[in-house]
């Protein structure tokens, strides 16, 4: 291996604030696209989708849990999916290692699932094997080849308003990878982070940054909004406010 040179810790240093410079306008790029994401028209979703939960069917409505956002990941587990029916796709699977804890993305209002073909006894089994707790649903319908992931993985972002259901965002394939923390679901949805820093056209909900981040066990039903746009709460960074 042709491994770069060792340097001093001066050296070192003065290479990594070098190579910080381009990071952050990574960075700033980065929220400047989640901005225009959140520009982005809505595709009404118009036709009745069906699915099959482990409690009988649902609609797409029902798989928002009543919150505002739903984030809807198409997960290989099915009849010609290599592993089958032992195990899913490799690749879903590996992704599905990497989702962060259901709680802070239900703290800002939005539900994350999954959506495969095979039936639910099979997703039990599997989702328990594996150790992961995201609902998991079964498609009955065509709702895979209407929202492009027929053939492929894809992660769907949907908002509603009211019983509405608009379609807001869709990635797939090396924008996939991306995902899997809080924050990376949350860039790609209608409504962001929902931080006052943030870009985001006027009305859109936003809180403190920091004030609503919570342990996942210690979330509180209620809305917290008023307590994190408080003045106290302006600058908090894992300390109690007077």
């Amino acid at each position: 291996m042709n491994l770069p040179p060792v340097v001093s810790a001066e050296e070192w240093s003065a290479a990594r604030e070098k190579l910080l410079v381009k990071e952050k306008e990574v960075t700033r790029a980065r929220d400047a696209l989640a901005a225009e994401r959140r520009r982005m028209p809505r595709q009404a979703v118009t036709k009745e989708y069906r699915f099959e939960g482990p409690d009988g069917p649902l609609s797409l409505l029902d798989l928002f849990e009543g919150r505002r956002q739903l984030v809807l990941y198409r997960f290989f587990f099915e009849p010609g999916v290599l592993g089958w029916p032992e195990r899913g796709c490799r690749g879903c699977s590996f992704g599905a290692d990497q989702v962060a804890h259901l709680a802070h993305l239900h703290a800002r209002d939005t539900t994350f699932a999954w959506a495969s073909r095979a039936p639910q006894e099979d997703i039990a089994r599997y989702r328990d094997h594996m150790g992961w707790e995201v609902p998991w649903y079964t498609i009955t319908d065509d709702w895979d080849l209407d929202f492009g992931v027929d053939e492929w993985h894809g992660t769907n972002a949907f908002i509603r308003e009211g019983d509405d259901v608009f379609r807001t965002y869709f990635v797939d394939k090396r924008g996939d990878e991306q995902l899997g923390s809080t924050w990376s679901y949350l860039d790609i949805t209608a409504l962001g982070r929902q931080e006052m820093w943030e870009d985001s056209p006027e009305g859109y909900p936003q809180t403190q940054a920091y004030a609503w981040w919570n342990y996942h066990d210690k979330y509180e039903d209620g809305d917290e909004f008023t307590h994190a746009l408080s003045v106290a709460t302006a600058g908090q960074r894992g300390k109690t406010s007077a």
